[in-house]
């Protein structure tokens, strides 16, 4: 875009104030939706307590929670459900690396490898791990191609369970991103008082 106000950009022919329009209505067609997502991911946040949490896993975990919020609120339910998958193992392998343990993990530790170290040090539960695996199998045919005959593929979800792939995946995020908050509320993770 040009600084020019209404001039319109070398490859379209649509002018800034054209773009705002269209960005206008598509913010206002689904406002309740997204609302309504927000209190949720507040609700859920709740958990975290009143002084936060610490991510592990640096910039790349950081901006996956960011943008892992964003998406979920803006109905970009495929890209919540892969961020929270990516925030989550970042933030187990690198708190196994940052932390004072006797064996030191490989430079690329694969997620069962991490949950399994994780779940032996207390940081996880067995139903933790249960509903990462439930993660994983959610974002793995988001990630990779798998053929329609695939379970994992979401039109052949859509067609077992006589449900919308919409409302499919729009549940799966409200799963990924609920599973995320846990993740990061437990105590290897919070700050301040864990009770």
């Amino acid at each position: 875009m040009t600084g020019g106000g209404d001039q319109p950009d070398l490859l379209s022919d649509l002018t800034d104030l054209d773009f705002a329009r269209h960005l206008l209505a598509e913010m206002h067609d689904d406002l309740h939706g997204q609302v309504s997502r927000y209190r949720m991911l507040t609700d859920f946040s709740r958990d975290l307590g009143p002084n936060g949490t610490m991510i592990f896993g640096g910039q790349a975990a950081h901006f996956a929670w960011i943008e892992a919020r964003s998406s979920f609120v803006y109905g970009n339910f495929a890209a919540t459900i892969l961020l929270c998958q990516g925030l989550v193992e970042h933030l187990l392998a690198a708190w196994l690396h940052g932390g004072l343990l006797i064996d030191d993990i490989p430079n690329r530790i694969s997620f069962r490898e991490t949950l399994r170290r994780c779940r032996e040090r207390d940081v996880i539960s067995d139903l933790d791990v249960t509903d990462l695996q439930r993660l994983m199998g959610l974002r793995n045919p988001l990630s990779h191609f798998r053929h329609v005959d695939d379970a994992g593929n979401l039109d052949r979800r859509s067609l077992d369970t006589g449900q919308q792939a919409a409302d499919l995946i729009r549940h799966d995020a409200i799963f990924a991103i609920g599973l995320a908050v846990r993740m990061l509320a437990k105590p290897a993770f919070r700050l301040g008082p864990t009770a």
